[in-house]
């Protein structure tokens, strides 16, 4: 297990010291080096084959979803690192969309309690499924899409299917800007930087961690593996929270099934972030770059006039990609095709010799 974003102690000429006043740099490796540099030659390919796409007014009508996906990717990421996939992510978020938009009703006096109501729902969800995968033993997949049939019931039993305006007070504060930063852009750092400091730099994240990659080896150190799994579910569930509160703020009228489009890209943004679908190895940071690539991905899709079903396929397509590069044993499989071609050769060369 190695932390994507690794402090050096540097003295004042850049040389390693041990000094504790020393300054203390943060460089990018391994999967996070790779998609930041995949996100910035996808905006220099942005700016030469489609100019509009990279606007002013184009980024800042892609920021803010960039924001809210960077934040479901960090919650996808903590479940994902603990072996499991959480499917629940379309019915948390709708969940909270229509509650943040159904009971206020335009009341902006009514925000605040519906803003307990919701994060309540979520806390409970996240905790059922916490205990369902790590105390019962039901599989992740199993437990999160029925946990999402039973979110959509509710979802459907208490909108009706029909869509109410948010207050103007949320979409003031989810549209507004700080230094011309979109604010969910904003909100996605600091919950980034909160998550990361939490899972690399504390006793907790590193026994979380260590969970994730080998369950067994935790358990025999003393570490109690069912804690860490169960807190991977509510911490997703908080994340899942978050960004649902900013879309149903950005979406001056949110669809009740509003987070249907997030679950392919959260996963893929996982993927592409060099996450070990098998568990254990992790970044958060590098999954709300893969985020931000993925969203301007579909800018530029969609800039281009094509079809907007042709950016499922586009985010099929790049999930397909990120397995293949983060999760296929290449080195067994060129062992293999070794393998293969020697007994081959060897016949050929007994051939060629008679």
């Amino acid at each position: 297990m190695s932390s994507d974003i690794a402090p050096v102690a540097t003295g004042p000429v850049g040389h390693a010291s041990g000094d504790g006043g020393a300054v203390r740099r943060v460089r990018f490796s391994g999967p996070a080096l790779g998609i930041v540099c995949a996100t910035a030659a996808l905006f220099l390919v942005s700016w030469i084959v489609e100019p509009q796409s990279v606007s002013h007014s184009s980024l800042l009508g892609m920021l803010p979803f960039a924001g809210v996906l960077a934040i479901v990717a960090m919650g996808q990421t903590l479940v994902i690192q603990q072996g499991g996939i959480d499917l629940s992510v379309p019915g948390m978020m709708s969940l909270t969309v229509v509650l943040m938009t159904r009971f206020p009703d335009g009341d902006d006096g009514k925000v605040l309690p519906a803003l307990a109501i919701s994060l309540g729902m979520l806390l409970a969800a996240g905790l059922l499924n916490g205990l369902l995968v790590s105390r019962v033993g039901i599989t992740s997949i199993v437990t999160t899409l029925g946990m999402n049939a039973l979110l959509y019931g509710a979802v459907i039993q208490i909108s009706g299917g029909t869509p109410r305006t948010t207050t103007g007070r949320l979409h003031d504060f989810a549209t507004g800007t700080v230094l011309g930063v979109p604010v969910p852009v904003i909100v996605a750092v600091v919950l980034c930087a909160v998550v990361w400091f939490i899972v690399k730099r504390m006793v907790v994240g590193r026994r979380f961690e260590a969970v994730g990659a080998r369950a067994v080896g935790a358990r025999a150190a003393g570490i109690e593996d069912h804690r860490y799994r169960m807190g991977a579910y509510v911490g997703a569930a908080c994340l899942y929270w978050a960004a649902g509160v900013l879309l149903a703020g950005v979406v001056s009228t949110p669809s009740v099934f509003q987070g249907d489009s997030y679950l392919l890209p959260s996963v893929a943004a996982v993927a592409l972030g060099g996450t070990s679908l098998l568990g254990g190895r992790g970044s958060v940071v590098a999954s709300a770059v893969a985020a931000l690539f993925l969203s301007q991905l579909d800018q530029l899709v969609l800039t281009t006039g094509v079809r907007s079903a042709v950016q499922n396929l586009v985010q099929a397509g790049v999930l397909a990609i990120g397995i293949a590069i983060y999760s296929v044993p290449w080195g067994r499989v060129r062992e293999w095709l070794d393998d293969r071609r020697t007994p081959a050769a060897a016949t050929a060369a007994g051939d060629a010799t008679k």
